[in-house]
């Protein structure tokens, strides 16, 4: 019998259906073991015996690492199969080390796809665990180790924040620079200025032109009385001074990486980027397809837009079945980033004939409009480009110039299949040549403002750390759910938008003022750069922690002795255990009344909200009253008196007419 072990169970199923009877499929769960949190500082980390990691089992994987250990007894040979990127990468190499499989033969299989083809293929080419690609997440799982419990210590300790990261900080930090931004923003006033008339051709149709040049100068008006002056200057009759037309290409987007996928996915259906990635992870892993069980796409994590040759050459010959050969495009080359995950592809369907609407009666509402995005936007990605007829005009009259611009398509190209995921402005053309002259029948002059920056959400947001080159492909979910996290009170929303909170404004302020060389932009995206440079053998673990560590512990130190502590706002209540005063503290689930005294004394309780006036006596106990509670998917109502009683009913809300 042959073993072969990937992280989940969903997986381990879809592929067992592909290897038959010889092979035993069994999920790991993700990883089997952690750095430990004992040692000095609870590391997990000899720091000087070259920053040697010390990792444990924890307590809720031993039973897994146990039945992997059976599995692998009763194995003729065994396969890891986990994730093709740096975390896969490492799990294999775990595996390998509790299991007591040798490093240096064990096979390690990597496919992109969830596919029969692919799987058996790669069962016929298997590679070596890539100990380079090891070396590179265990720095990374190092790195973050140590900022995160020494910051998020230090902080707990000083100003009450409950965590601090490598990454985390600086998203955070990304969200309170632009809201003081937003603050600091002073509005100014312009004014824009349009004329309307017929179309010489077709008096049905109204044009309007917009005002862009004064005696052939640009121009900014900032205040009524000018912008008084240039509309009594338009004249009734403008004369077009230049008309062009030409044709204008307008080419695909590439397949999506993992950013731009949870860009748009937040775009178009308000998915947050962890729902994105689970949606993606489902896909991935493979769907029932009538009496088949296949994956649907290619792997989620990736920063690359590359396609496979053999997909390439799949889909130009359907688009040329379904279309026509003049749809038939090329595929997008990558850009010039340099790093690990670019080996990997694009997220791709696998079978390019497997048509969503096809199979959407296998796929939930959400697999369904994920699965079409990622389809027709790689399906597009490969066609040719749209093709319009562009015409600008310029009307000129008393020294002034005002601009109509019009465009219509006149080849659809991959618009054919990618439309309603893109706005497309409505066909127009217009009948004007040089010399015409039109008459005025609408002047309008418009006030404006100036508006200061967005806000980020969570699409902006994403975007903002991959341009910075911040994070990786299989972080950005995970940074976004930290800096959420209700628990650390760092953000809240206002509406999609990320607004800073006061404790999330005083984090970033104090990590500003004394670990600002490390918690930053540039650094963090060098930091990222060098973890790549590990994994392709062109920098080492040692070099980088040394040079890391030794300017970390310096702030450290210097932060510790001059970081003040803000005392905790007193309740104005003696302990009715210990008669010490009680303090507001935030803790895991928010924040709950303890004595300051502690760890001497444990009382805590938890701060009762006040009971609304109309509030319904609870039908359960008769002497609670029914609150809204926030649950973890929804808000509902729930009984004052909880634990004691845990009545609850639906929350329903009005929908405005």
């Amino acid at each position: 019998m042959k073993l072969v072990i990937v992280e989940s169970p969903t997986k381990a199923r879809t592929i067992k259906k592909y290897l038959g009877k010889d092979f035993d499929v069994v999920a790991s769960i993700g990883h089997i073991r952690d750095l430990t949190t004992s040692g000095e500082g609870n590391l997990g980390i000899d720091i000087k015996n070259d920053f040697m990691p010390i990792y444990e089992i924890p307590s809720s994987k031993k039973r897994t690492v146990e039945k992997l250990k059976k599995a692998v007894e009763k194995a003729d040979e065994v396969y890891l199969a986990t994730d093709p990127d740096r975390e896969g990468e490492a799990i294999s190499w775990h595996l390998a080390q509790v299991l007591d499989l040798p490093v240096e033969t064990t096979p390690r299989l990597e496919f992109h796809e969830i596919t029969y083809h692919a799987v058996n293929n790669a069962l016929k080419e298997p590679r070596l665990i890539d100990l380079k690609l090891v070396q590179s997440q265990e720095t990374r799982r190092i790195l973050d180790r140590i900022i995160g419990f020494k910051l998020s210590n230090l902080l707990k300790q000083k100003i009450d924040s409950i965590s601090a990261g490598r990454v985390q900080s600086v998203a955070l930090k990304l969200i309170v620079d632009r809201e003081k931004e937003i603050e600091a923003f002073i509005k100014e006033e312009y004014w824009n200025f349009y004329v309307s008339f017929k179309d010489n051709k077709d008096k049905r149709k109204k044009v309007k032109a917009k005002l862009i040049k004064i005696d052939d100068n640009d121009f900014r008006i900032t205040n009524k009385d000018d912008a008084q002056k240039i509309e009594e200057r338009i004249p009734s009759i403008l004369k077009v001074k230049e008309a062009s037309e030409d044709e204008a290409k307008h080419h695909s987007r590439p397949a999506f990486t993992t950013s731009t996928l949870q860009i748009e996915a937040a775009k178009l259906y308000n998915f947050t980027s962890k729902k994105t990635m689970k949606i993606a992870q489902e896909l991935y892993e493979g769907i029932k397809i009538g009496d088949k069980t296949t994956g649907l796409i290619t792997y989620m994590r990736t920063d690359s837009i590359r396609l496979s040759p053999v997909f390439i050459n799949s889909c130009k010959e359907y688009i040329n079945s379904s279309f026509g050969e003049n749809y038939v495009g090329t595929a997008k080359v990558n850009s010039s980033k340099n790093n690990v995950q670019n080996a990997h592809e694009a997220i791709r369907p696998t079978d390019v004939t497997l048509n969503p609407e096809e199979i959407k009666e296998y796929l939930s509402d959400d697999q369904y409009k994920l699965y079409r995005l990622i389809y027709y936007r790689t399906l597009a990605s490969m066609m040719t480009p749209r093709i319009s007829m562009d015409q600008k005009f310029i009307f000129n009259g008393n020294g002034l110039d005002f601009e109509v611009k019009a465009s219509r398509t006149i080849f659809d190209g991959y618009s054919k299949v990618y439309s309603e995921f893109q706005k497309l402005e409505k066909d127009k053309e217009y009948g004007f040549e040089v010399n015409d002259e039109v008459e005025v029948i609408e002047k309008e002059s418009e006030q404006e403002w100036t508006k200061p920056p967005y806000r980020y959400n969570e699409a902006r947001l994403i975007k903002e750390l991959e341009d910075l080159n911040i994070g990786r492909p299989s972080t950005y979910a995970t940074i976004l759910d930290t800096i959420k996290d209700r628990k650390r009170d760092y953000v809240k929303f206002q509406g999609n938008n990320l607004v800073p909170t006061d404790q999330g404004r005083l984090t970033v302020e104090q990590l500003d003022r004394y670990f600002s060389s490390i918690i930053n932009v540039d650094y963090t995206a060098k930091m990222e750069n060098q973890l790549d440079k590990i994994a392709l053998g062109e920098f080492t673990k040692s070099e980088t922690l040394n040079e890391f560590y030794h300017q970390f512990i310096d702030l450290y130190s210097y932060a510790f002795e001059h970081m003040e502590k803000i005392e905790p706002k007193k309740v104005g209540e003696k302990c009715p255990n210990c008669g010490n005063e009680l303090i507001y503290k935030k803790g895991r689930y928010g924040e709950f009344i303890g004595c300051s005294s502690y760890p001497n004394c444990t009382y805590i309780r938890k701060i009762e909200k006040p009971i609304p006036e109309n509030a319904k006596v609870c039908p359960k106990c008769k002497t609670g009253h029914l609150i809204i509670k926030r649950g973890k998917y929804s808000s509902f109502l729930g009984c004052s008196n909880y634990p004691n009683c845990d009545y609850s009913e639906k929350l329903y809300f009005r929908k405005k007419k």
